[in-house]
Order: C-alpha cells, then sequence, then structure tokens
C-alpha cells in the first residue's frame, strides 16, 4: 500500500471538498493520541515514531498544500465556465474570426474582442426602459423587459457573428450596413418599451467586422501579389526564349555573312565584301539590342490599348512589355477572352516603361475599375487624357492614335454609333 509521501493526492471538486475535510480532520486526531501513547514508550523508540510521525506530517502538508491549489484551480474554473455560460446565454459565442490568423492583427483582435465580452450585459450592450408595467404589475413588467432584452441581444449578437463570417475583402460597407439595419430593427420592435443596441457595443461589433476585413484584404493582397510575381516571372522566361532564339537567328546570320565575306575576299571581290560588311553591322546593333534588354529590366514597351467591343468607349487598358516584339502581348491580350481585338492607342519604346507606366497608373488612380486587382490595368478616360498626361510628364511618344478603329466591333454591329 503507497505511503502518504507517495500516492497521488485525490483530487479537489466542488462535490468532494467537504469529505476530503473531513479525512484530514480524522487523519489530525489520529495523530494527536499517537502523540499521547509517546508519552508510554520509551526513548529509543519514541525518537523512531517522532521522526515517523515528523515525515507523515511533512508529507501531509504537502498534500494539503496540493489540494488547496487544485481547489483554487476548480473555483476558477467553476467561474470561467459560468462567465461563458452568462455570455453564451445573450448570444456571445467563442467563434474563430479571421483575424486570428493574422500577424499583426490577433493582439488587436484580443483586445477588442475582450471589451466586447466586458460590455455584452443587458444594461451595457442593450438598454430599455425602468418603468414598465404590464397588466398593472411592475414585476411582471420587469420580467416582460428582460426577456425582450436578452432576445433582441442574442439576435443581435447572432447578426454580428453571422457579418464577420460572411465579410469578404471588398464588401465591408455592406457588411456594416446590415448589422446597422438589424439594429434599427430591434429599435424598431422595442419601440414600446424604448429597448436599443447602445452606440457603445454596436461600434464595437462594427470594430470587430472592420479588423476582418482587413484581414482579408491584407490576404487578398499578398495573394495578388504573388500572382504578379509569377506572371512577372512567366513574362520574364518568355522574353529570355525570345530573346535567346533572336540571339540565335542573328548568330546564324551573322555566321553565314562572315562567310560570305571571306569568299567574296578570297575571290579579289573586295566591293560585294563591302557591301556584307553594311549587313554585319547591322546584325551587331541588333545583338547588342537583345543584350542591353537582357541587362535593363526596366526597358521595354508602353502600351495604350482599347476594346470598344468588350468594354465599351472611354475605357483604356495601360501596361507594358518586355517583348522583343510588343504586339505578341497585345495579340495575347486580345485571344478567345474577349470577342474582339484590342485596338492600338500608343505602342512605344522607353529606358524606363515600368516607371512611365506607373507614373500613368498613379496619374489615372482614381479611374481604376478595379481598385483590388491591382493587376487588371483598365482605366476608365479617353485616350486623349492618357496622351495629355504623356505629354505634360515629358514622355516622348512618336505617335499616338486618339480614335479606335474597331473595325471588327463596327462591322458586326453596324447600327451602333
Amino acid at each position: 500500500m503507497p505511503s502518504a509521501a507517495t500516492r497521488e493526492p485525490e483530487k479537489v471538486t466542488a462535490f468532494n471538498a467537504k469529505k476530503i475535510a473531513t479525512k484530514l480532520q480524522s487523519e489530525n486526531a489520529r495523530l494527536t493520541r499517537l502523540l499521547a501513547e509517546l508519552g508510554a514508550l520509551d526513548a529509543v523508540e519514541r525518537a523512531t515514531r517522532i521522526a515517523e510521525q515528523q515525515e507523515l506530517e511533512t508529507a501531509l502538508r504537502a498534500e494539503v498544500q496540493e489540494l488547496s491549489a487544485e481547489k483554487e484551480r476548480v473555483e476558477s474554473d467553476i467561474l470561467v465556465a459560468r462567465d461563458r455560460i452568462s455570455l453564451e446565454e445573450l448570444g456571445l459565442f467563442d467563434f474563430e474570426h479571421p483575424a486570428e490568423a493574422s500577424a499583426s492583427l490577433a493582439t488587436e483582435l484580443e483586445a477588442l474582442r475582450s471589451q466586447i465580452r466586458q460590455a455584452n450585459k443587458i444594461g451595457t450592450a442593450i438598454t430599455a426602459t425602468s418603468g414598465f408595467t404590464f397588466n398593472g404589475s411592475t414585476a411582471k413588467g420587469k420580467t416582460f423587459v428582460n426577456q425582450m432584452s436578452r432576445i433582441m441581444l442574442r439576435a443581435y449578437n447572432a447578426e454580428a457573428e453571422n457579418a464577420v463570417k460572411s465579410v469578404k475583402a471588398g464588401n465591408l460597407a455592406s457588411a456594416q450596413k446590415r448589422l446597422s439595419v438589424a439594429r434599427e430593427q430591434i429599435a424598431k420592435q422595442g419601440t414600446m418599451i424604448d429597448l436599443a443596441v447602445t452606440t457603445r457595443y454596436h461600434h464595437l461589433r462594427l470594430l470587430e467586422l472592420e479588423l476582418a476585413a482587413r484581414h482579408l484584404k491584407a490576404v487578398a493582397t499578398a495573394k495578388e501579389l504573388e500572382r504578379e510575381r509569377r506572371a512577372e516571372l512567366r513574362e520574364q522566361k518568355a522574353l529570355e526564349a525570345e530573346i535567346t532564339r533572336e540571339k540565335e537567328r542573328l548568330e546564324k546570320e551573322r555566321a553565314h555573312y562572315t562567310n560570305s565575306i571571306e569568299r567574296l575576299r578570297a575571290a579579289g571581290d573586295e566591293d560585294g565584301a563591302l557591301k556584307l560588311e553594311s549587313e554585319l553591322v547591322r546584325i551587331d546593333a541588333a545583338i547588342a539590342e537583345a543584350d542591353y534588354r537582357v541587362a535593363n529590366i526596366r526597358a521595354g514597351y508602353v502600351y495604350v490599348i482599347s476594346n470598344i467591343g468588350a468594354f465599351g468607349e472611354g475605357v483604356v487598358k495601360i501596361g507594358m512589355t518586355r517583348r522583343l516584339d510588343p504586339m505578341d502581348r497585345v495579340r495575347e491580350l486580345g485571344d478567345a477572352s474577349v470577342p474582339f481585338i484590342f485596338d492600338v492607342h500608343a505602342l512605344f519604346f522607353s529606358d524606363d516603361a515600368v516607371g512611365v507606366e506607373a507614373m500613368l497608373h498613379r496619374e489615372f488612380a482614381a479611374q481604376r475599375l478595379n481598385k483590388v486587382n491591382l493587376r487588371k490595368e483598365f482605366f476608365r478616360v479617353e485616350p486623349q487624357a492618357v496622351l495629355d498626361a504623356l505629354q505634360q510628364h515629358n514622355v516622348a511618344v512618336l505617335e499616338f492614335r486618339t480614335h479606335a478603329a474597331a473595325d471588327d466591333f463596327r462591322a458586326s454591329w453596324p447600327a451602333l454609333p
């Protein structure tokens, strides 16, 4: 049988605390009797018994301390459970919030939810009249007001939870409006007893919604940046492959001209050799340009295009490409995903195509159609406005067509203006 020093202490609960206290009192009485008996024992046996009792007393004290600590923990758990039950009775549940996973918003969310828990009380989260009578009874009137307050607060909290769970990166305003409408409906239904969700509590739940939307927007932005990075990598690989093919073609052409020049000179035709050497200069220049395009990642072509048949009048796409043949990119954009090909208003080379594109995007940021996905580079502006912006920023443009021919569209719908 294990000794008092080695056996596991009995766990204290709200149901066995009295039983354990009785057991300890009994043990104390037994020890008292043993001490009385020690007077009749000889010195050696008495010392042995005293040592045993001291060891037992030490073990019992340790057990009492452990049981006391366990009792405090159980009482704390009971208080937490009561608080949780009280909150859930008023419709406030511990649900998963989107911002819980946010490294930057999790702490702010926890502080906010603590305020919501503290405020989730009748009289703090929702208020009503205090002098209402029901069938001439003030007590019944008070009971009725409390029951209605409880029901309506549960309904409001449920609406707030649903709003958080359904909010998206771009619909915060509509989600907050939905919760505000729920609050207005509660006030309307509770007009007889002046029932209303308090401004402060409503503000806290709106902030909770805002945190969810902020996190979801940050996640959407991160995903969009990742998509943009992958698109840039694909564009870079396409450019590298294009330049590699072009350089191989130029190198073959150069070798052909070099061999021809050697044969002409061997045959004594110096004039013919000199004519072909001018072609070598052209080829070397083309090879140098290809090498420059690889080294200078900001160089490329800026394009301004439109598609009246797909997007209507007054909408342009402003972008840039580093392709050797920029029309390849324009043709890609006009593939089967749109009904008509794009019209080109401007397509010009720039040593800083990235900077020119960014300048135009900033210039027309307010007219951007898609303000969430910034890779959708469509703007509600007339081509003439883009030309004006380029001229104001001293960007050299050789050709710019302000009119869109839209031949396929106009041929398909001749009755339209």
